[in-house]
């Protein structure tokens, strides 16, 4: 399995008596939507699934991929990310997944799949992180492919 985690880029900060579902994106947060989304167009398989949280932010972002995608409530910010890689079946499941969301649930599920601390991952803004699942000599692996910054591209 394949599993693709996209934090959403820069978005307005949340103003009192706002709904923090409700934030968009900064006209920097789009550029770095539209960068990734062009090169993740080009990376992920055509029968990837995708999965969004229905935060507008991230919304905002997988339009830019201009492909089907599911929203999740798994994906809230106050969701858990063990609940999220049970649903996502990880790492039986033989599909690419790319999951569209928040801190501290994407870098809870990095640090989870790679055995660190869940302080001790934070994923940049814009960000994608790629993560593999494979079976190498009987045993379960999770494999780190890439790790790709809108800023970089």
């Amino acid at each position: 399995m394949d599993l693709v985690l996209w934090r959403h880029a820069e978005a307005v900060e949340l103003q009192d008596g706002c709904d923090d579902l409700d934030r968009t994106l900064t006209a920097r947060g789009y550029k770095q939507a539209i960068r990734m989304a062009g090169w993740l167009d080009r990376q992920l398989p055509e029968g990837a699934r995708i999965l969004s949280s229905p935060a507008r932010r991230c919304e905002d972002m997988v339009r830019r991929l201009d492909r089907k995608y599911k929203l999740s409530n798994d994906l809230l910010p106050e969701s858990s990310a063990s609940q999220l890689l049970q649903s996502l079946q990880w790492p039986m499941s033989k599909a690419t997944v790319l999951v569209v969301g928040h801190q501290p649930m994407m870098g809870q599920i990095v640090a989870e799949l790679l055995g660190l601390k869940a302080s001790e991952c934070a994923i940049r803004k814009g960000s994608v992180w790629w993560l593999r699942s494979r079976e190498r000599d009987g045993q379960r692996q999770t494999v780190l492919v890439t790790v790709q910054s809108a800023d970089m591209l």
